[in-house]
């Protein structure tokens, strides 16, 4: 397909996106920051980062230091990933995109608040989540949050707001989200994947002890050494105790990425053709 992708942001939810666009035939760039803040971290591609290499449900990231290097890890099947926090090189892939392609942005940071630029970036701008408008700062925003709407896409208006409480899982919500006790740096005492039991340490953060508080395995870990502040995600515990949980992406990215299909094929109606030979 005559399209290039770039995602900016490579957590579990754009990870998820990236995942179902690769398979679907899309030529897909991704961006983050050069420390990933990422709980998720075994499904999500911001691993490389730290990694040079991360393969999430046998699809390869691979670390580009430049642009000029995507050309060659695209034509080694893998979808490259580049520390650009400051989104510069979006207006480098306007300018230059491979093969006369149609190049659209979709923002996955999950920032939930104004983008700094609008529809100018691309040809085709998808937001993820809340915080865009459709029609002002993007062509169109799929719905990140779980319910019935999860997936849809929206051409005109905003998804759902954040309410900032987790979904339920077996009737856990806010407990699941393991957060940092205090400033500091945070040290895993725990392997993602491993069985927890209650009152187990996961990690430390300034000598901080932060405790499981039911019995579950862990899902997801910020990566060790980050510096994190009081009350911040680190950690995600999952009652289900089931480990197949943290290498495989999950229903939600899954969903999302469908939606991010349905928006640049349906943007051909728009009088764009996406998929000239």
């Amino acid at each position: 397909m005559n399209v290039i992708v770039l995602m900016r942001g490579a957590g579990d939810l754009a990870s998820g996106v990236a995942l179902r666009l690769y398979r679907s035939g899309f030529r897909v760039i991704m961006t983050e920051l050069a420390q990933p803040v990422v709980v998720r971290r075994m499904v999500s591609f911001a691993e490389a980062i730290y990694r040079g290499e991360f393969e999430v449900e046998e699809v390869v990231a691979k670390h580009a230091e430049e642009l000029s290097e995507v050309q060659d890890i695209f034509i080694a099947g893998k979808i490259p990933i580049l520390v650009n926090p400051e989104g510069s090189i979006i207006d480098r892939l306007k300018e230059n995109t491979w093969d006369s392609s149609r190049f659209v942005l979709i923002d996955g940071r999950m920032i939930k608040q104004k983008p700094e630029r609008g529809l100018d970036q691309a040809d085709l701008v998808i937001g993820l989540g809340p915080g865009f408008t459709a029609g002002e700062d993007c062509h169109a925003i799929v719905e990140t949050k779980r319910g019935h709407f999860l997936g849809r896409v929206i051409w005109h208006g905003s998804a759902q707001a954040d309410t900032g409480v987790p979904e339920s899982v077996r009737n856990y919500s806010i407990e699941r989200v393991l957060r940092a006790p205090t400033d500091g740096v945070m040290h895993g005492q725990a392997e993602i994947g491993e069985h927890i039991s209650p009152g187990q340490i996961v990690a430390i953060v300034d000598s901080q002890p932060i405790k499981a508080p039911f019995r579950g395995v862990l899902r997801g870990l910020l990566h060790p050494g980050l510096t994190v502040t009081q009350g911040s995600k680190i950690g995600d515990l999952d009652p289900r105790d089931d480990p197949r949980y943290c290498w495989l992406v999950s229903d939600k990215s899954l969903a999302v990425g469908g939606g991010v299909l349905e928006a640049i094929l349906a943007y051909q109606d728009h009088g764009i053709p996406w998929l000239e030979s």
